[in-house]
């Protein structure tokens, strides 16, 4: 396990680089379309919830405690990629450390658990969804099964969606309560804005 490229771009960790994992399980998401996501976010992040959904090493969740979020949830199903993420929260400040939370699952059922904190909390959080792309073997309904999800969160508890996609894909305009406000191409991969 070693420190790769990707780092955090902005707040209190800015230019901090993250593990990752040996493996090639977990895609990183692109420092470009990272950048533009949290630029376009900025004033939204402090004090806010995050999910990051099939999380791998963590950069998303990580990038916004570094702006100021209060909490970050983490879920992620491979235990090798969920010990690189947890050497990565382990590199924090404790009071940073503690605004994380790693579930360790499939998130399809575990994104449950942190919707019925929130709802405990009534609190609302950021869903990031970074699905491992449609073209690897086993995944080639990923996006389906991502939308069937998303049309069943409860609102209350939803202050954005996000999802990271192959550009070639389009997600429809409507999912269930929540529509489609913009999306940003950045080559192969896309990002697509709910609310």
């Amino acid at each position: 396990m070693e420190k790769g490229n990707i780092k955090i771009i902005g707040g209190k960790y800015r230019g901090k680089k993250l593990y990752m994992n040996n493996k090639e399980t977990t895609r990183s998401t692109k420092q470009i379309l990272k950048e533009s996501v949290f630029n376009s976010l900025q004033f939204d992040i402090p004090d806010s919830s995050w999910v990051e959904m099939f999380s791998g090493v963590g950069s998303i969740g990580l990038e916004a405690i570094s702006r100021g979020a209060k909490k970050s949830y983490f879920i992620e199903k491979d235990p090798e990629a969920a010990k690189v993420l947890k050497r990565n929260i382990d590199s924090l400040k404790e009071e940073d450390r503690e605004k994380c939370e790693i579930i360790l699952g499939d998130a399809f059922d575990r994104v449950w658990d942190v919707i019925d904190e929130l709802k405990r909390d009534k609190d609302k959080a950021f869903f990031y969804f970074d699905p491992p792309f449609a073209i690897r073997e086993g995944y080639e309904n990923i996006y389906e099964k991502v939308q069937n999800l998303i049309k069943t969160m409860p609102k209350l508890n939803v202050e954005k969606i996000l999802i990271e996609h192959q550009s070639d894909y389009e997600f429809p305009e409507r999912l269930g309560k929540y529509k489609k406000i913009k999306t940003r191409k950045f080559g192969k991969s896309s990002i697509s804005f709910y609310e």
